[in-house]
């Protein structure tokens, strides 16, 4: 067995606010330096010799979770401007297709318009991810961008959709937000600045050089991001520039995208906006827009402004507290509104003539979400239902309230009768109920004898529901079937109890997140289940080290991924990416008060025990752009530093022993999320559950 590398120790010292600290792994920054990547890969190294005797248990967890997978997968199909789409994942293919039909015409003769599989075939990639596809109004041109690396830099091409070929005209480096001009000859895109923010819009004409594209737009306050899409009604793009809290509207009419985006209502800190085009919505059937905001609405309301000033705004839906209302959709037949009551997405349609219907799921813990609608004339609404315990169903719904099913997905070799998911409520000493969801078998009982996992993330006002990313029917049964609770847990600092459930968990509140997932731990072990492996992704990485440090005994091990853990170090430094928006997510360390928030539950700063620490595994990867890498690999430096075993572990033999700490390191292609493709991104889960599973005394 080898020994686990040890990183060189070179300090850098630095004082803000009178503290001084020492960062002996400053030089841990770029993996484009050899000596940075010779170290990352001895990690990766070390890691895969560590988990080795894992290998057998994984290769049985991935041909598991594959079995549950269709050989052919096709997508809902969606209208828009005369045609029906459809995505497609062939049998054998990792990447799916986009193909399109005439509407009241035979799918069977659909064509092909783009290949993800080719794409990544041709490109010699490990790495395949699209940012958009865009039809042009006149379905003669498709606008699309791939990302082959991981960074999310991405290559924009336009396809001649009569011919199958791509232009010469390739644009290197776009962002995500896109609308295409009506005359479908001209074509908006964002580009971000070296800190990966989208700060930027051009114009590109078709048939003409990358070169001669005209910038229409540029914000440079970097605490604000440039959104960029369509309305349905097709009449303008909209850029929403947003900052965390705040936002600022501007619109630009499709039918002149050159023109100088009109500001709708100024930015100001506190004050979140947003638009949506309803011509025929207003009194006496005039032309205007819906407005979400939280003017004087913590929870948001509605209001309405008259397409001749949209700056001045009316009240059409009155905040109701017990709702969070996310955003509005307008359609010809009414709007939907986007909403959360008692900690449950649904979707609420209210037609012209003020008949309402609520769409909510069928299952604890579930979701209702919009669906792709494009068509303005739609006879129904798109719906998707979402659950840990179902697979999704797309559910068509007018306005009147009748319903029809569109879509169900498939998952394979699953008995659904197994298995049952309940909504607990945990109680915490400052009268909050934190959710928690736990789906098991049927059989595996709620007695305090069956081990679990419990996965959190409780930031950006982001609910951990079933829509998450996680493919939980083709990778979660596999702990199921093993008699394995799966939990997820809803700390403050997400969105899922509304606006004032994230005001209570980010910012000078932020270790609320921490304390309620602590306490989710300590109910289920109060003679729910026996032991806990917890897991978490970015945010949520960060959740899981603030809990390693400060709530090491709830663990039997502890999954941080790609981790936000050098809170401060990071949000100290406006040159990395993201920083300077984040400030008014976690707080600005140039502020004294505000570098002492982020010092209370900085992971690098708050260490367990040597003796007190669970098994840890920490993920990431080199060309990761939101959690960089240097963050979990100078987190494990310092615990390996401070462990007279470097955090080998009580048994060298053993991967998940108490006190052991592994770094599984993306050394290539790779990105924030972990692989690409419906086969790499399972096999991912598979090799992480095999740890997750060896951490609860689990082989078979």
């Amino acid at each position: 067995m080898s020994t686990p590398p040890i990183a060189a120790v070179h300090p850098v010292v630095s004082e803000h606010h009178g503290r001084v600290s020492t960062d002996p792994y400053a030089w841990i920054a770029d993996p484009d330096d050899p000596q940075v990547l010779a170290y990352l890969q001895a990690e990766r190294d070390y890691y895969d010799e560590r988990t080795a005797g894992l290998v057998p248990l994984r290769e049985r967890l991935a041909a598991e979770m594959m079995s549950r997978v269709p050989e052919l997968e096709p997508s809902a199909a969606w209208q828009a401007a005369g045609w029906m789409y459809r995505r497609v994942t062939p049998p054998g293919s990792e990447y799916d297709q986009l193909i399109r039909w005439p509407v009241g015409g035979d799918e069977s003769a659909g064509v092909v318009l783009i290949d993800l599989q080719v794409i990544h075939d041709d490109s010699g990639s490990a790495y395949t991810r699209e940012g958009y596809f865009e039809v042009s109004p006149d379905g003669k041109w498709l606008a699309w961008s791939v990302d082959l690396a991981g960074d999310e830099v991405y290559a924009l091409r336009f396809r001649n959709l009569v011919t199958g070929e791509d232009l010469d005209e390739v644009v290197e480096r776009v962002y995500y937000g896109a609308a295409w001009a009506a005359d479908s000859v001209a074509f908006l895109y964002t580009v971000h600045d070296d800190t990966y923010r989208p700060y930027q819009v051009w114009c590109h004409q078709l048939g003409t050089p990358v070169a001669s594209d005209v910038m229409i737009f540029e914000d440079l306050d970097e605490r604000m991001e440039t959104e960029l899409f369509v309305t349905r009604s097709g009449a303008f793009a909209v850029l929403l520039i947003r900052g965390r809290g705040f936002t600022e509207v501007r619109l630009v009419p499709t039918a002149d995208v050159t023109s100088t985006p009109v500001v709708v209502r100024s930015r100001e800190v506190g004050i979140e906006y947003e638009l949506e085009h309803a011509p025929g919505h207003g009194p006496d059937g005039t032309d205007g827009f819906y407005v979400t905001t939280n003017l004087d609405a913590q929870e948001f309301k509605v209001m309405w402004a008259d397409a001749s000033n949209p700056g001045a705004w009316s009240t059409l839906v009155n905040e109701n507290p017990d709702e969070r209302i996310y955003g509005v959709e307008a359609f010809a037949s009414g709007y939907a509104v986007s909403l959360r009551r008692d900690g449950v997405g649904i979707v609420r349609l209210v037609s012209l003539s003020g008949v309402q219907t609520d769409i909510t799921p069928d299952d604890a813990g579930g979701l209702v979400h919009l669906g792709n609608n494009y068509d303005w004339d739609a006879d129904a609404v798109t719906v998707i239902m979402e659950s840990f315990l179902h697979p999704s169903v797309w559910l068509d719904v007018t306005f009147a309230g009748m319903r029809s099913e569109r879509h169900r997905n498939e998952v394979m070799n699953i008995d659904y009768s197994r298995y049952v998911i309940e909504r607990e409520w945990v109680s915490r000493p400052d009268g909050v109920r934190v959710p928690v969801d736990l789906l098991r078998l049927t059989s595996t009982p709620l007695d305090g004898s069956a081990p679990c996992v419990l996965y959190g993330y409780g930031s950006y006002e982001a609910s951990c529901d079933p829509d998450w990313g996680i493919d939980w029917w083709r990778s979660v049964p596999s702990l199921l079937d093993r008699g394995v609770v799966f939990a997820v847990g809803h700390p403050r600092g997400g969105g899922e109890m509304g606006r004032n459930w994230y005001d209570g968990g980010h910012m000078e509140t932020k270790i609320n997140t921490f304390d309620d997932q602590a306490a989710v731990g300590e109910y289920l072990l109060a003679g729910r289940v026996s032991t806990i492996v917890t897991r978490g992704l970015s945010a949520g990485g960060l959740l899981q080290g603030a809990l390693y440090g400060r709530r090491p005994d709830l663990w039997a091990g502890v999954l941080a991924e790609v981790p936000f853990v050098d809170v401060v170090t990071a949000m100290l430094d406006s040159t990395l990416p993201l920083t300077a928006q984040e400030w008014f997510e976690w707080g600005n360390p140039h502020i004294a008060e505000q570098y002492d928030w982020l010092a209370a539950y900085s992971p690098m700063l708050h260490l367990p025990q040597v003796q007190d620490r669970p098994p840890l595994l920490a993920t990431g990867a080199v060309h990761d752009v939101r959690v960089l890498v240097r963050e979990p690999a100078r987190w494990v430096a310092r615990l390996r530093a401070s462990d007279p075993g470097h955090g080998v572990g009580v048994d060298p033999r053993s991967p998940s022993s108490r006190g052991s700490v592994l770094l599984r390191i993306e050394t290539g292609a790779g990105a924030h999320g972990g692989p690409s493709g419906r086969y790499g991104e399972l096999e991912y889960e598979a090799e992480v559950y095999a740890w997750a599973l060896s951490c609860l005394g689990i082989s078979q």
